[in-house]
């Protein structure tokens, strides 16, 4: 479908159907004249977030090993200070155990 073509749907000028065009190249585009175009060339336009990984599961695992990863050496930190720090095993046990305990509860601070 040429520029004139398009523009003729939405009945506006070429000029204005190009600018819609490097609206949307730019980002620079509303939600409005997308579904506009949609609309006229007879079409549904889809709109949504598509997660980075492979499924929300994944993601929700990741950022409770993220998050405790963040409590196991804070408490390692705090443990070095008094010159009782773990062993890498013992904090990769504490970082296990403490996704497991986040996994089970699902607590509201999990994405702060």
């Amino acid at each position: 479908m040429s520029l004139r073509q398009l523009g003729n749907c939405l009945n506006i000028t070429p000029q204005s159907t190009k600018e819609i065009e490097e609206r949307e190249a730019n980002g620079t585009i509303t939600l409005k004249s997308l579904r506009d175009v949609a609309n006229a060339m007879d079409m549904q336009m889809v709109y949504g977030f598509v997660s980075k990984h492979e499924s929300l599961e994944h993601m929700i695992e990741k950022r409770e090993k993220e998050l405790a990863t963040e409590i196991a050496m804070r408490t390692n930190n705090k443990m070095t200070l008094e010159d009782q720090q773990d062993s890498m095993g013992r904090i990769e046990k504490a970082i296990a155990q403490k996704t497991n305990e986040i996994k089970s509860e699902m607590p509201k601070y999990l994405w702060d």
